[in-house]
Order: structure tokens, then C-alpha cells, then sequence
């Protein structure tokens, strides 16, 4: 069990990244449910998966969710979503970290793994094309900047991209991910036990 409390308004950044329909619905209620027990909302994804599921992306404001947050998460949800019943059919409510190779959501997320390989789907063409693989080297207050992944040679070796023109966009998993997030899931990890936070259970959920 965990000690986190109410996230402070430096900790409330918006995602820039967004659902629509039935998901933006839910994420609605979900979002501030999350916020009163110390947690912000990465993602809400509803899935026919084992009939329908109802995936709940979260993490703490330094970045780490483990096991007991998760059921921690799931605990404070499952009273509000009965009451609030946004899914007119059975449904598995599945909460988990966002994962290594994550959605990039807030623009923090952009400036914390900048530099690292991503993927991003854009809402809209942006220089003649909607998909775009590479690296992000700056991000602004209105946009990010790519780097592409080895671009055709008759095209632009990089971009500008708007954040209101994202669509979706998450890391792409390489080996030097993999060492980047593990090295800071320990520096986060050493920090909140320094605090004297009691979290029995330091492994990941990847639900």
C-alpha cells in the first residue's frame, strides 16, 4: 500500500494526447479518480479482448507504477465505474503502467525521451504524410521537432510536428530504451523510498 496523496497542481500537466467517443467518456471519469489517490492518466483503451476490456494506462508523476499501485488504482475505479456505468455490456477493467515502449502523451513525456527511437501517427498530413518514425531532438511549447529514421533520400531528413497534429505516438523498443528506462525506474525508485514512502512490491506492471 502505498502513501500517495492528492497529485499537486505541478504535477496536473494535460495530455496533449487525447481519446474521442465512448473513451473520452471514460477517461473523464477516470482521470480524476486517479488524481485524488496520487496517480495521473497515461491512457484509456477499450479492447475486445477476453470479450471487452477496459484498459487503464497510469503512472506515478515520477514515472513508476508498480503491482500494488496498480491494484491500489483498480480499487478506487471499480466503485465509481458501477456507479457511473459508461459501458452498456459486461466488461474486464485491466489496470496497468504504461510500459517501456509507451505512449507519449504530455509533453514532458517528449522532453523525458527525447532523443530515443519513436513512432507517431499524426490527426492530420503534416509535410505530405501522417506516419513519421524517428527521434525527437527539441520540443517546444507548441510542437516537437523529428528526426527521421532513415528517410528516403528525396525527403526532408527531418520535421516539425504540432502536438494539436498528434494523433498517437509511443517509444519504439531498443536496447538502449530498455537501459534508459531501467536506469530511471531506479533513480525514481530511490527517491520515493528516501522519502520514506512503504511500497512492499518495486516490480512493474506491463500489463
Amino acid at each position: 500500500m502505498t502513501d500517495l496523496t492528492t497529485i499537486d497542481e505541478t504535477a496536473r500537466e494535460p495530455r496533449i494526447v487525447i481519446e474521442t467517443g465512448l473513451e473520452a467518456r471514460i477517461a473523464a471519469i477516470v482521470e480524476p479518480v486517479a488524481e485524488q489517490v496520487g496517480f495521473r492518466l497515461v491512457r484509456v483503451k477499450l479492447s475486445q479482448q477476453n470479450g471487452m476490456t477496459l484498459q487503464v494506462m497510469a503512472e506515478r508523476p515520477d514515472g513508476t507504477m508498480s503491482v500494488d499501485d496498480c491494484e491500489e488504482l483498480s480499487r478506487a475505479l471499480s466503485p465509481v465505474l458501477d456507479v457511473e456505468d459508461p459501458i452498456d455490456r459486461e466488461y474486464h477493467l485491466e489496470v496497468s503502467s504504461p510500459g517501456i515502449d509507451r505512449p507519449l502523451v504530455r509533453r514532458s513525456d517528449f522532453e523525458a525521451w527525447r532523443g530515443h527511437l519513436m513512432k507517431l501517427e499524426a490527426n492530420r498530413m503534416v509535410g505530405g504524410r501522417k506516419r513519421w518514425r524517428g527521434r525527437v531532438s527539441a520540443v517546444t511549447d507548441s510542437g516537437i521537432r523529428i528526426e527521421r529514421d532513415q528517410p528516403p533520400p528525396d525527403e526532408d531528413a527531418s520535421a516539425e510536428i504540432p502536438f494539436d497534429a498528434v494523433g498517437d505516438a509511443r517509444l519504439v523498443l531498443t536496447d538502449e530504451l530498455i537501459e534508459a528506462t531501467l536506469k530511471a525506474d531506479k533513480q525514481a525508485r530511490r527517491g520515493l523510498f528516501a522519502g520514506g514512502a512503504d511500497n512492499d512490491n518495486d516490480e512493474e506492471a506491463f500489463g
